[in-house]
C-alpha cells in the first residue's frame, strides 16, 4: 500500500496543469522542511486540475500585461518569514456572533433556504465557478460541468483505491471532494481529508448539497461527515480568508457514522506577492506549520492492520448503538 497525496484546486482561473502541479507540491515541501523534521518518504502525488473544463486557455506565467486575463497574477513564491502573527481574538468573536445570525437567518432546520434568490445572486456575482456547478450548466466542449468535475476526481481516487490517500481540496475543490466522498462512497475511501480555505459553511452551499442529498425533512441543518474517510479531517482556515468566512466547519457538519468529526485549525495565511496579501491562497495554507504538521503525520504514519480497522469500526458502531438506546 502506497502513500498518496491528492490535491483538488479551487476557485478561477489557474496557471497550466503542470505548473500547478509543481508549485503545489513546491508548498507542500517548503512547509515539510520549515515545520518538520522533512525525514519522509516522498508520496505518489498526483493533481486533479479542472480549470480547462471552465476556461478556454490557462493563466500564462510569461504574460506582462496586467490588463490581459490571462495574466498571472500569484505565481507561487517562497515563503517569507518577517510577518508579525496577530492577536485575533477579538475579530474571530466578531466573527462567531455574524456566522451565527447569518446562518440563523439564510438557513431553515430543514435545509431550505430564507431569501434564496440574494444566496443564488451573491454565488452568481462573486463565486461564478460555483455558480456554473450548481446551475447544471454545459461547456464550451458540450460537457456537464458538475458531472465532469467531480469525475475528474472521482477517477484518481478508484485509480488508488488501495492505496493510503490524503486528499487536500482548496477553495471550491472542498465542496466537489465532499460531494464525491458522500455520493460514492461505497466506491470510493481515503485515509485523510484536509480542506483549506473552504466555503462548506456558507447556508447556500450546505442548502444545494442537502437538497442533491435528500436530505429535506430533517431536524436539524447540519449535514454529515462522510464515511468514506476513515481517519480525520482536519479543515483549515484564516479568520481574514472571505471564502472560508464560516471557518468552524464542525458547527455545520456532525460526526460520520464511523466517528469521523471535522476538526477545525485557525491558521495564519502568510502568501503575498508584489506586497499585496492573499489570506485565500493555496499556496499559503500548504506552507503553514498546522497543514505541514499534520501532511508530515500522515506520511510517516503507518496505516492500521484491516482486523484493527475492522475491529475498531464494530466497536464505534456498538457504542453509538448504546447511545442511541439510552436517548
Amino acid at each position: 500500500m502506497s502513500k498518496v497525496i491528492i490535491v483538488i484546486h479551487g476557485l478561477g482561473n489557474k496557471p497550466e496543469a503542470k505548473l500547478m502541479h509543481k508549485w503545489w507540491w513546491k508548498s507542500i515541501s517548503e512547509g515539510l522542511q520549515n515545520h518538520t523534521n522533512n525525514i519522509y518518504q516522498k508520496p505518489i502525488f498526483k493533481t486533479v486540475y479542472w480549470a480547462d473544463v471552465l476556461y478556454d486557455k490557462p493563466k500564462d506565467e510569461k504574460c506582462t500585461d496586467p490588463e490581459s486575463p490571462f495574466y498571472l497574477e500569484e505565481p507561487y513564491e517562497p515563503e517569507i518569514f518577517s510577518q508579525v502573527i496577530k492577536d485575533q481574538t477579538v475579530r474571530q468573536k466578531i466573527m462567531d456572533a455574524i456566522v451565527f445570525e447569518v446562518n440563523k437567518i439564510f438557513l431553515n432546520d430543514d435545509y431550505s433556504l430564507n431569501f434564496s434568490s440574494i444566496n443564488d445572486l451573491i454565488i452568481e456575482k462573486y463565486f461564478k465557478d460555483l455558480d456554473a456547478y450548481y446551475d447544471n450548466g454545459i461547456n464550451r466542449n458540450h460537457q456537464p460541468i458538475r458531472e465532469t468535475l467531480r469525475n475528474r476526481l472521482k477517477s484518481v481516487l478508484l485509480e488508488h483505491k488501495n492505496d493510503d490517500i490524503l486528499l487536500i481540496a482548496h477553495s471550491m475543490g472542498s465542496i466537489i471532494a465532499f460531494d464525491v466522498l458522500s455520493l460514492f462512497k461505497d466506491e470510493v475511501q481515503i485515509n485523510t481529508l484536509i480542506t483549506i480555505g473552504s466555503p462548506l459553511g456558507f447556508p447556500a452551499v450546505i442548502s444545494k448539497i442537502a437538497m442533491e442529498l435528500k436530505l429535506k425533512n430533517r431536524n436539524t441543518h447540519k449535514l454529515e461527515a462522510p464515511s468514506s474517510i476513515k481517519n480525520n479531517w482536519f479543515n483549515f482556515s484564516d479568520l481574514e480568508d472571505r471564502v472560508a468566512f464560516n471557518y468552524k466547519l464542525d458547527d455545520d457538519i456532525s460526526e460520520s457514522l464511523n466517528g469521523i468529526k471535522v476538526i477545525d485549525f485557525i491558521v495564519n495565511n502568510n502568501y503575498s506577492i508584489r506586497g499585496k496579501h492573499n489570506p485565500h491562497k493555496s499556496y499559503g495554507y500548504l506552507r503553514t506549520p498546522e497543514v505541514a504538521k499534520k501532511i508530515y503525520e500522515f506520511l510517516t504514519k503507518e496505516p492500521l492492520p484491516l482486523y484493527l480497522k475492522i475491529w475498531y469500526y464494530v466497536i464505534t458502531l456498538f457504542v453509538k448503538r448504546k447511545i442511541g438506546d439510552k436517548k
